[in-house]
């Protein structure tokens, strides 16, 4: 019989050898790596968790780093906003308390330390963290703000912060009155029935520039004041037979510009000389007039070369920084007899004579402002903050619209009337737009002074559309040229008349020396040739019969050249006034080849002895007659070159936890920050004469005004309020990164449960192994020993 061999390896005490001996070689690889194993099939059923929960933990790391970048980020911001605030407070301490005192260079010890607060604080809104410019919302690799040189002095053909400031004080008048005429007091009547009269005068409806007649209170025994009234707003004084007695005041209210108010008082003394305040009381009425009349230019004069020149300077700043803007309307006037400017008080609806729009909004009438409806009722109450928006034709006044606008609108400038002129301020001139959907709303507008003839709507499809005036704001370019009262060639001669003819002989209603066939003159460029040949007074080539034609017909051809919204017109007493859409390039010539056309001019009151008849206006002043403000985007530095959005601190997001984001933006135009700027660059831009009496006055006058503005106002955005977003976002960021502190140790507990082994215990399986191991080994080796022989003696 044959006896096969034993397979040690295939018998069942050698597999469990075998097995042992496996089970100590991964028992010896747990002990080096820590692991259970190194294939995912040997982790056990567990491992799909632990593998979502590994990238758990990648995402957790990932959101770590996010935190860790953006609370850098917020720490700098932080950091940059404490140091804007405090540049603020420096320099408001240093206007409310630094001597007035102006020093060679044009500015007080505050002013000089403003320009260096204010280098500092464009540098601090460029302050770069990483990559990104941490002040330019979403355009993080660009800038936030432009140079302080570029902001202050301009770039080029763009003007800066400074020019903006000199054309608008030089828009204010050049006569040292704010753009107020103060008539010469002239006497009428028979003695003892005589009065003496003269008035106080804005120069031009509607502008808004210069000092603007508010109120009047008189207490001046035997004289009578009125007003303001009229367009332009008038205050008028008459003095009859009785003086006024010592003590006796008038008081003259006057709005500023940057909505500001200021007065003039003056007393009636018989004191000689009178005190500073007051007028002396003459020996008649007609002197004490007289008395008055240079008491209230010296007043008036006095408070147009101080507090004028500060508010202004004020005003320029913010129509320079302020992303919001207005529009305004031409001079509107109530029902009234005569006709008085309109207020806020002015009813929408009335029947005449009375406070009330001359065109009026009737019941049905709807407008619509920036998408959003007010309807006006004859029977639903008066509802300005909306739900909807609603104004009671009878009840309901201007100020009731205004206010429903402003709600719209969201401005933090309520807009206002000044001597009949609305203007409706908005924090968003690109998305403002008003539009009435009738022809009854569309007269009521245009009763309110917005009109094409305006220049503040457009109308499409019948829709009047009023839009606002886009930022930054220049003093227009626009003026007027007016001549010396020119007569014609009658008997007893008259002030001309558009209908005075171009030539004619003596004595008839003529110019005296008349435009004669062959004649030219040149106005911008364009020559208008004088022919016996047709009139052609539109272009493109234009033509004006002498013989035939009038001052009229010259002044159509004159305003079809300039482009002019606002006809050439002759006063009452002969002068030609030519209006001019662009001042810088305007001009009227007549060639020194043709004395005659010359003549002619000067027959018309435009000659070189006026300084009228040349090139650029004439040599006239046209800021200084400026009555409006023109979009100046295209030729002014803009100080802001970052993003803009309407939330800036969505500008700049981040995830910090699964679906958790946080929003860090921050921008320099907004309004806490755009303020300071605006503040401290128009301190530091203005000079005063180091000479000048009025210097002192006027540097404490901007200093007081600068203090107010450097304080926080309610309901204005404030440097804290953006601290404080950037502290809440800080607060979620700190609850998710404790959130996902935990779960990461969660989470890295079930990983470690599933993937890793205890040392300890695997030594201690490795000692028992060992330990079967070596005994099965010996048993092996004894079975290796044994043979048949022994097998069969029993022994082994």
């Amino acid at each position: 019989m044959a006896i096969n061999s034993i397979s040690y390896s295939g018998s069942l005490f050698g597999q469990a050898v075998l097995n042992l001996n496996n089970q100590l070689t991964n028992l010896s690889t747990q002990l080096a790596t820590g692991e259970k194993s190194t294939t995912y099939s040997g982790m056990g059923v567990n491992e799909g968790f632990a593998i979502a929960a590994r990238q758990q933990l990648s995402d957790i790391s990932a959101f770590g780093d996010t935190i860790t970048n953006v609370n850098t980020t917020i720490s700098a911001e932080n950091t940059a906003l404490q140091s804007l605030s405090s540049i603020a407070t420096s320099v408001q301490n240093d206007a409310s308390t630094t001597p007035q005192t102006i020093s060679s260079t044009g500015q007080t010890i505050g002013q000089a330390n403003a320009q260096s607060e204010f280098i500092s604080m464009v540098g601090i809104l460029n302050t770069q963290v990483g990559d990104r410019y941490i002040f330019s919302g979403s355009a993080i690799n660009t800038p936030s703000v432009a140079s302080s040189d570029q902001i202050l002095n301009g770039n080029g053909t763009q003007a800066g912060l400074k020019q903006l400031i000199a054309e608008r004080a030089q828009a204010d008048g050049t006569t040292g009155l704010g753009r107020l005429v103060i008539s010469t007091p002239a006497t009428t009547g028979t003695a003892p029935a005589t009065t003496t009269s003269f008035s106080v005068s804005e120069d031009s409806a509607g502008s808004p520039f210069g000092l603007k007649l508010s109120s009047v209170s008189s207490s001046l025994t035997g004289a009578t004041v009125s007003g303001p009234s009229g367009s332009p707003a008038s205050v008028s004084f008459s003095f009859g037979a009785t003086n006024p007695n010592p003590g006796d005041q008038v008081t003259l209210n006057f709005n500023l510009p940057d909505g500001t108010t200021s007065s003039v008082t003056l007393t009636a003394s018989s004191a000689n000389p009178p005190p500073s305040g007051s007028f002396a009381i003459g020996a008649t009425p007609a002197a004490t007039a007289a008395n008055l009349n240079s008491a209230l230019n010296t007043s008036i004069g006095t408070l147009a070369n101080t507090t004028l020149v500060a508010a202004s300077a004020v005003v320029a700043g913010n129509e320079f920084f302020d992303p919001s803007s207005s529009a305004t309307g031409a001079v509107a006037t109530n029902q009234q007899t005569p006709p008085q400017a309109i207020t806020s008080a002015t009813a929408l609806s009335g029947t005449s004579p009375s406070n009330s729009l001359s065109a009026s909004f009737a019941s049905g009438d709807t407008i619509t402002v920036n998408g959003t409806t007010i309807s006006f009722s004859a029977t639903a109450p008066t509802s300005t903050s909306g739900s909807p928006y609603v104004i009671n034709t009878t009840s309901g006044t201007v100020g009731n619209l205004l206010s429903a606008i402003d709600s719209i609108t969201g401005s933090t400038t309520p807009s206002s009337i000044n001597s009949g002129a609305v203007t409706i301020n908005t924090p968003s001139a690109a998305n403002f737009s008003i539009s009435a959907s009738s022809s009854t709303a569309q007269n009521a507008l245009a009763a309110l002074g917005f009109s094409q003839a305006a220049g503040t709507a457009t109308t499409a499809a019948g829709v009047t559309t009023i839009s606002a005036v886009q930022p930054p704001l220049r003093v227009s370019s626009s003026g007027s040229v007016t001549g010396a009262a020119a007569v014609d060639q009658e008997t007893s001669p008259q002030a001309i008349t558009g209908l005075t003819a171009l030539s004619g002989t003596a004595p008839s209603a003529s110019l005296s020396t008349g435009f004669a066939n062959g004649d030219a003159i040149t106005v911008n460029g364009k020559t208008i040739t004088f022919s016996n040949a047709a009139n052609s007074l539109t272009g493109p080539t234009y033509n004006i019969n002498p013989a035939t034609s009038t001052v009229g017909n010259l002044l159509s051809a004159i305003d079809s050249i300039t482009g002019t919204t606002t006809p050439s017109s002759i006063s009452g007493g002969g002068a030609v006034t030519i209006n001019t859409p662009n001042a810088a390039n305007f001009s009227i010539t007549a060639s020194s080849s043709d004395p005659n056309a010359q003549a002619a001019l000067a027959a018309l009151g435009f000659s070189s002895a006026s300084g009228t008849a040349t090139t650029s206006a004439g040599g006239t002043n046209i800021t200084a007659n400026a009555t409006s403000l023109v979009n100046g985007s295209a030729d002014t530095v803009a100080w802001y070159t970052g993003n803009n959005s309407t939330d800036p601190r969505a500008s700049a997001n981040a995830q910090v936890d699964s679906g958790i984001s946080v929003q860090y933006g921050v921008q320099a135009n907004e309004q806490a920050i755009r303020q300071q700027l605006e503040g401290i660059a128009v301190y530091a831009a203005v000079t005063e004469s180091p000479t000048a009496t009025n210097s002192p006055a006027q540097a404490a006058a901007l200093s007081s005004r600068i203090t107010t503005n450097l304080t926080s106002q309610p309901g204005q955005q404030q440097i804290s309020d953006i601290q404080t977003d950037l502290a809440n976002a800080q607060t979620t960021m700190k609850a998710a990164s404790d959130r996902q502190t935990q779960t990461q140790s969660v989470l890295q507990n079930m990983i470690d449960s599933t993937e890793t082994v205890s040392t300890e215990q695997v030594a201690s399986q490795i000692l028992a192994i060992q330990s079967s191991l070596s005994a099965s080994y010996q048993t092996t080796s004894m079975l290796s020993q044994l043979t048949l022989t022994k097998f069969l003696s029993g022994g082994l």
